[in-house]
């Protein structure tokens, strides 16, 4: 299926059974619970016409006092009949909001597991907003709206076909007049479905659109106070939100034209039900009684075939929400179909063979025959300007980016042939945007596969990354939370604690991604000690802005639009005044 088919199947299948198929498979699983509940709902349903089958004798017999029990016996009945009805009514709703949370925690797991297992470009295409709607709005709608139409299509139908059938026992050319009226109605909320398809539809993409500047909004606050940008910010918040507010009104006018047009429908055939029940109680063939009853009984069934008209706005709604959810479900998740796995520690060897790059709709290749061999335990340091090739280089160890052609080997072996977990098990990363989560120092450092980690190991890994006085002197040791994206600790000690989670990883190739670009000289040396530290009888590749802080590089890379143009240690590539040293004096007159 096509990302295209995936995003709209509206398009490819017109009834969306597929859709339709797909919610249910999964409300299925609940199928004890949902048949308790449907019971439940008949018995709901069947005592709603015995009230009106009461009014025939009541009005018949009871106000002429031929049965004097009727008293007592009357009003009893319909105590004990609304009871009936709000213990099943309970019990069936408990049911349904059991089985559409349970749904909705399945869909929600499937949807993460997803999230997790996408790959890496996937991420880069900053659809942040669509994503977290996908979570909090869309599969929320999906579960909802899923048991709220079956309780209503299932709950409503039964009282409308009991009521059908007092009405036929009533009177069946009554009853004829109201059935061929209510396909009219019908017909009429078909009408409307399409239209509110493509409301909805646009409602859940602006929504979309809102989470994401109200999530910029928040993370980019500092921004937005030091260049004024309150007016920019307010102007895009205003413009999707009364692109929402348009949409919003756009549906409920049309749920809302529905409900007098079919008024009038109905308003119609009343009138011609009165007219003919006339004309029977004239002739004699119609009781008052019979009368009461039929029109009791009429006037109860209006309010289900209501909401039954109106379930076609929450089914549409539940539509589209299910499209953008299972569009994500349906995401292809990374390849790994690598079957390799080294059985211990990887020795470090790295090689890049004749591998080429270009991203899609790029004019030109980030790599160009790239040909790089580094040794065990050795220090490769990759520099040039920005955009020359050095991190989408690196990320193709881990496979957070694939060549399109050329091979990357670490020991000699193929990182396409590895098993993904394998491959990575040998790779620690430490970057200037340090990832933290918001939990406790000791859950961060011990993070992942690595979260069994004793106190003393990670306590040793803080103290080896210069951090654990630091770490001692808070109220709570290593079990203080670093709030959300680590919040309450400075650059630098955000750094040491990305270097501490590294160490006590101990993986054979480490990558250092600019890991001190963006501290002050204090921070950056007291990093530099600890990487000296984590970087000790590793393969170590790292990209490096500042050339002061890879000298003792074993070896020096300089890239430029996506080729290697020198490699060399640093004093010999200063005495070839080439690209490198016209690099390095540039940086030494700016410092």
């Amino acid at each position: 299926m096509t990302d295209s088919a995936r995003s709209h199947p509206s398009t490819a299948d017109p009834l969306n059974m597929n859709l339709w198929r797909r919610i249910y498979s999964r409300v299925g699983v609940y199928w004890k619970g949902l048949a308790l509940a449907v019971l439940f709902m008949a018995g709901a349903a069947a005592t709603q016409p015995t009230l009106a089958v009461a009014m025939k004798p009541l009005l018949d017999e009871g106000f002429s006092g031929n049965r004097p029990e009727y008293v007592w016996q009357v009003p009893l009945a319909i105590i004990g009949l609304i009871l009936l009805r709000g213990v099943c009514n309970f019990f069936s709703d408990y049911l349904l909001a059991w089985s559409a949370n349970n749904v909705l925690l399945g869909v929600r797991r499937d949807m993460f597991e997803k999230l997790l297992a996408m790959p890496d470009s996937e991420f880069k295409k900053g659809d942040s907003g669509r994503l977290l709607n996908r979570f909090t709005v869309d599969a929320g709608n999906v579960t909802g709206y899923a048991t709220d139409v079956l309780t209503v299509v299932v709950r409503e139908s039964l009282v409308v076909i009991a009521m059908i059938a007092v009405l036929l026992y009533m009177s069946w050319e009554l009853t004829l007049i109201i059935l061929v009226t209510m396909p009219i109605s019908v017909l009429i909320s078909r009408s409307f479905i399409g239209r509110l398809r493509r409301i909805n539809r646009d409602t859940v993409n602006m929504n979309a659109e809102l989470t994401r500047v109200v999530s910029e909004g928040i993370d980019g606050q500092r921004v937005i106070k030091l260049f004024d940008g309150y007016e920019y910010e307010r102007e895009r918040f205003g413009y999707v939100s009364g692109r929402l507010r348009r949409f919003d009104m756009r549906a409920s006018t049309s749920d809302a034209a529905l409900t007098p047009i079919t008024q009038v429908v109905t308003a119609v055939a009343v009138a011609a039900v009165i007219s003919v029940a006339l004309s029977q109680a004239n002739a004699g063939t119609l009781t008052v009684g019979s009368f009461a009853a039929f029109m009791a009984a009429l006037a109860q069934i209006f309010d289900p075939v209501k909401r039954l008209t109106k379930v076609a706005g929450r089914m549409q709604k539940m539509l589209v929400s299910a499209e953008s959810v299972f569009t994500l479900i349906d995401q292809v998740s990374e390849t790994d179909a690598g079957k390799d796995s080294f059985p211990d520690r990887a020795q470090g060897r790295v090689e890049y063979r004749n591998v080429f790059h270009r991203f899609p709709d790029a004019q030109a290749n980030t790599l160009d025959d790239v040909c790089i061999t580094v040794e065990p335990g050795q220090t490769v340091a990759l520099v040039g300007r920005s955009g020359s090739g050095k991190t989408t280089l690196v990320n193709m160890l881990p496979r957070f980016v694939e060549p399109d052609s050329g091979q990357v080997l670490i020991d000699g072996r193929n990182v396409q042939s590895l098993a993904l977990r394998n491959l990575r098990e040998q790779l620690s990363l430490v970057s200037q945007d340090v990832v933290l989560f918001d939990d406790t120092i000791a859950v961060n450092v011990g993070y992942g596969a690595l979260h069994d980690a004793s106190e003393d190991e990670i306590r040793d890994a803080l103290k080896a990354a210069n951090l654990l006085q630091f770490v001692d002197s808070l109220p709570q040791g290593i079990h203080t939370h670093v709030g959300e994206n680590a919040t309450r600790l400075s650059g630098g000690q955000r750094q040491r604690l990305a270097i501490a989670r590294a160490l006590i990883k101990n993986a054979p190739i480490l990558i250092l991604d600019e890991a001190t670009s963006a501290l002050d000289n204090e921070s950056e040396r007291q990093v530099q000690a600890s990487l000296e530290v984590l970087m000790k009888g590793r393969t170590t590749l790292v990209i490096a802005h500042r050339l002061s802080t890879v000298q003792n590089a074993d070896k020096i890379i300089v890239m430029d639009h996506g080729r290697v143009i020198e490699q060399g240690p640093h004093a010999e590539l200063l005495a070839r005044d080439g690209a490198y040293a016209a690099l390095y004096q540039m940086q030494f007159r700016e410092d």
